[in-house]
C-alpha cells in the first residue's frame, strides 16, 4: 500500500514544511472496498458495508527502508452476506464513523494484488506480513 490520500499528503506537507500541529490517529484501521472511486480524495463511495462487516484495527511494524507491513493476522468477521469483489484496502482514522473527510479519513490506500470476492459464510485473513505499507 503506497498511495497517500490528498488528505494524508497535506498532513505531511503541513506538519514537516509548515510547522502545522498534526496528531497521528492512536489507532489504525483497515477498511475494505470494492471499486477505487474517491479513496485518493477522501471520499471513497464503495466501502463494504452490512453483512458483518467491520473495520480491523491493525498494528505495524518499525519501519525499515521507507517502509512497514503488519505485525500481526488480521481477520474479519465471518460475512453473514455477500460483500462483493473485494478489489481495494485502506488504512482510515477511526473504527466507525462514515462521514468521510469529517470524522474519518483514508490515510492510505491501494488494490489488493488479487481480488477476492466475498460471500456469506466467507472469513477474509491477511497473515503478518502480507500489507506492506511504503513511502517512496
Amino acid at each position: 500500500m503506497s498511495s497517500m490520500s490528498d488528505y494524508l499528503e497535506n498532513k505531511v506537507i503541513d506538519h514537516m514544511l509548515r510547522a502545522q500541529a498534526y496528531t497521528p490517529p492512536a489507532t489504525l484501521y483497515l477498511a475494505l472496498f470494492t471499486a477505487s472511486t474517491g479513496l485518493e480524495a477522501n471520499n471513497p463511495t464503495a466501502e463494504v458495508s452490512g453483512g458483518g462487516y467491520a473495520r480491523q484495527a491493525i498494528t505495524l511494524s518499525a519501519a525499515s527502508g521507507g517502509a512497514t507491513s503488519i505485525s500481526a493476522a488480521i481477520e474479519f468477521p465471518e460475512a453473514t452476506a455477500n460483500w462483493g469483489t473485494i478489489t481495494h484496502c485502506a488504512l482510515v482514522d477511526h473504527e466507525t464513523n462514515t462521514s468521510w473527510g469529517t470524522n474519518v479519513n483514508v490515510l492510505l490506500a491501494d488494490a489488493l494484488a488479487d481480488s477476492k470476492t466475498v460471500d456469506s459464510g466467507d472469513v477474509l485473513r491477511f497473515k503478518a506480513g502480507e500489507i506492506d505499507l511504503t513511502f517512496a
